[in-house]
């Protein structure tokens, strides 16, 4: 799979799928949250909002390395086969006022129905800034990609043992 057809298949997953599971970790372990999400066009960026008084924004606040999991499941024995998976690994930040209009845009043409939510006082508006994808199709063949902080790539593939 050479890189264009990598970034074709995550844009197209990331645009399927409104739900990912967020991984944080604090002083008290690892924790892990369904967030609806959507992605910079770029890929550079995964969105999601949250409430200021939630764990995963205590634990962000705390340490902001986060990884974020996309995948496409049936819960059928072909997803063995067929599924994919993405892992996003990278730092979370909240989206800053000069960012916000263009960032929101995104995030509400995907989950038109959060708006009220993301215009709570209590709403945190927060960005992963992905360093790293790894994509996982038929069950064990693993592509990772990094990003560069303009949206640049460089793949490497591998087999799992």
């Amino acid at each position: 799979m050479d890189e264009s057809d990598l970034r074709a298949q995550l844009c197209d997953l990331f645009h399927s799928q409104l739900l990912a599971v967020l991984a944080t970790q604090g002083p008290d372990g690892p924790y892990a949250n369904l967030v609806a999400f959507a992605s910079s066009e770029d890929l550079r960026f995964l969105l999601f909002a949250t409430s200021r008084s939630t764990r995963k924004f205590a634990k962000l606040s705390a340490d902001v390395r986060a990884a974020m999991l996309i995948d496409r499941r049936s819960n059928q024995l072909s997803d063995f086969a067929r599924a994919v998976a993405v892992t996003a690994l990278g730092e979370v930040e909240e989206v800053t006022e000069k960012d916000r209009n263009a960032m929101q845009s995104i995030y509400l043409a995907k989950h038109p129905h959060l708006a009220g939510f993301l215009e709570s006082k209590n709403c945190a508006f927060m960005r992963l800034l992905a360093k790293k994808y790894i994509f996982v199709s038929n069950f064990q063949q693993v592509v990772e990609m990094d990003i560069d902080e303009t949206g640049s790539s460089h793949r490497s593939s591998r087999q799992q043992p």
